[in-house]
Order: structure tokens, then sequence, then C-alpha cells
């Protein structure tokens, strides 16, 4: 692991005021802190992931979109079954994918190759 990015993720956080850390800093904050310490921060990283592919931004990047809530979901069935985040962190993550997939699959497909006559 790298040091140096783990003291910058713990400075960032500790410049904010905030519960949970949001912004463009907040997915490499808790992305590193979370390879350190996985049953503090892991709950943190999903929720971030969630939140982030909900973001307007990736509206048109739905893979970018469906990427993100599954290492959610993954992170999320990584914490222990004792963390008294793990539940709720996990059904977020598990809605969130559940309804992407949905919209994705309603949504018309645009790979499709056009029939030969």
């Amino acid at each position: 692991m790298d040091q140096d990015a783990v003291l910058r993720a713990r400075m960032k956080l500790l410049s904010t005021d905030r519960r949970v850390l949001r912004g463009r800093d907040a997915l490499w904050v808790y992305r590193v802190l979370t390879e350190v310490s996985p049953a503090v921060y892991g709950s943190k990283l999903a929720y971030v992931l969630v939140e982030a592919a909900r973001s307007h931004r990736l509206r048109e990047l739905p893979g970018i979109r469906l990427a993100m809530l599954e290492e959610a979901v993954a992170v999320a069935e990584a914490l222990d079954v004792a963390n008294p985040f793990r539940a709720k962190v996990l059904a977020k993550a598990l809605e969130a994918h559940r309804q992407e997939l949905a919209a994705s699959a309603s949504e018309p497909s645009t790979d499709r190759a056009d029939p030969v006559d």
C-alpha cells in the first residue's frame, strides 16, 4: 500500500466536517482507506459508490454506473456480518443495482445490428 496515498486520504478526511466525505474526492479517499481498514471504511465506500452512480454526470454512461454499483455490492458483501452498517448499506447497494439493471433492460439497445434484407 502506498503510504503517501493513505496519508493524503487521511488528511483529506480530517479536513472535512462531515460524517461521510462527499464530492469528487470521496471515491479515491474511501477506496484507499478501505484497503487499509475495510471494517471502518468499507460501508462508507459502498455508500459513496451508490451516490456517485446516481450522479447526473453519469446519466449517459450506464456501463460505468453498473460497474460502480457492482463494486458497491461487492464491498458491502465483504463487510463482516457483525458490522452495524452492513445490512443497510448492502440493501441500498442491491436495490440501486437492481434498479440499474431494470432500467438498462427497458432501454432500447443501440448495439443491435440492422436486419439485412
